[in-house]
């Protein structure tokens, strides 16, 4: 069956919702391991969404994109890190940064295993059934590919930009964290013009690609 809009929209929230929450948690949990508990402290460590969504970048921007048809993506709010406290700072500084996307990845693969038993169930338990599993766990693929490859964009304040930041010195790091006060808009640019869609699209072909022939699944 092809499943309406507003059902679409009600199989997306859970796989985004948790995409995004264990993504930051995921920040939050390697940085108290390397030394800064400012996370915990601060309750963050938690799988509750509540606590880390964003009306913006949680709801808003996800349900725009949802209905105009472009990259899945949103973003919550940003799980705090005292660099500072880390032990080893760049060293550490790359580690919580990749830490997001690994955890996106991480779920990626979750989410093929959710969508393999729905392809395996068809039949079985019920048509419907079967396809709000396999829709669900497609979605969730998607949902965290698109956030690890956006993450990784080396655009201040993205993760990728926090692995450079850790290789740079002196005033060349000076100079390119002041690019984090342009970097949303930066983005939004990309994506008003299209060329957040070419720059992404390369990676995520990739990732799915591999997921695909992993699990013999059609993405």
């Amino acid at each position: 069956m092809e499943f309406s809009t507003i059902q679409k929209v009600i199989l997306w929230i859970i796989p985004l919702v948790f995409a995004i929450t264990v993504h930051e948690v995921a920040h939050g949990w390697v940085a108290n391991k390397c030394g800064d508990p400012t996370a915990k402290m601060m309750g963050r460590l938690t799988l509750n969404p509540i606590p880390h969504i964003d009306l913006v970048g949680t709801i808003i921007i996800p349900a725009v994109l949802l209905f105009l048809g472009g990259i899945m993506f949103g973003y919550a709010k940003p799980v705090p890190v005292n660099f500072n406290r880390l032990r080893r700072i760049r060293r550490d500084m790359a580690l919580v940064a990749l830490a997001g996307p690994a955890a996106n990845l991480l779920m990626a693969f979750f989410w093929a295993f959710i969508a393999k038993i729905g392809v395996m169930l068809y039949g079985s338990v019920g048509s419907l059934s079967a396809q709000i599993l396999f829709f669900m766990g497609v979605s969730g693929i998607s949902i965290n590919i698109a956030l690890m490859v956006l993450n990784l964009i080396p655009i201040p304040p993205l993760d990728g930009s926090r692995v450079v930041s850790s290789f740079l010195r002196g005033n060349a790091a000076i100079q390119y964290g002041k690019l984090e006060r342009y970097g949303f808009f930066i983005l939004l640019a990309l994506l008003a013009v299209g060329a957040l869609s070419h720059i992404m699209m390369p990676f995520m072909n990739l990732f799915l690609n591999l997921i695909s022939q992993l699990f013999g699944l059609p993405l």
